[in-house]
């Protein structure tokens, strides 16, 4: 049994979602135990999207996860986040006057997997069938196709076999509609 009654949402027990009014969600997508979503700004989740557990999703901009994504255990994806290196100091506790808070939206598009344990910082886009390596901290956008640990481009994924793959999938998915 899903913890949130949302239409092709399953979540369970431990999953936390705040500001649910500001999200989309897509089909089938799973959320697992642990994991928090945390939208003062708008959040949009694409279809066949999978959260793995203790993965936070937060920051006060729009966020957009597209289709058949992966975002692997104990990730961050963080829309704002304080940069202490200027003028700013403090914390979520003093006015944000005092703070030097960077909100921008973060896009993570179609088929890309995020590795466990990584961080992505606001700002950022990750290209269309991207594969982020485990540990990373993305500080940039990154291509589409490319397989990255952080922001260094290792090679490229296989594009026409993950698209011919996909076509397989929709052709599956036409067969069992008809049934």
């Amino acid at each position: 049994m899903s913890k949130y009654n949302i239409k092709g949402v399953t979540s369970f027990e431990f999953t936390k979602i705040l500001g649910l009014e500001n999200i989309e969600f897509g089909e089938n997508v799973i959320i697992d135990d642990f994991t928090l979503i945390y939208a003062t700004a708008p959040i949009k989740i694409g279809n066949y999207v999978h959260i793995a557990s203790f993965t936070s999703i937060t920051g006060g901009a729009e966020i957009s996860i597209d289709d058949f994504v992966a975002v692997s255990q104990g990730c961050r994806i963080l829309a704002g986040t304080d940069d202490f290196i200027d003028w700013g100091f403090g914390n979520s506790t003093i006015e944000e006057k005092y703070r030097n808070v960077k909100r921008n939206p973060v896009r993570i598009e179609k088929f890309c997997i995020i590795g466990a344990n990584s961080v992505v910082l606001p700002g950022v886009t990750i290209g269309e069938g991207a594969a982020v390596g485990a540990g990373s901290i993305v500080t940039k956008d990154l291509d589409p196709w490319g397989v990255y640990i952080g922001n260094k481009k290792l090679k490229n994924r296989n594009k026409t076999g993950v698209l011919r793959n996909y076509s397989r999938f929709l052709e599956e998915q036409k067969k069992n509609e008809k049934k």
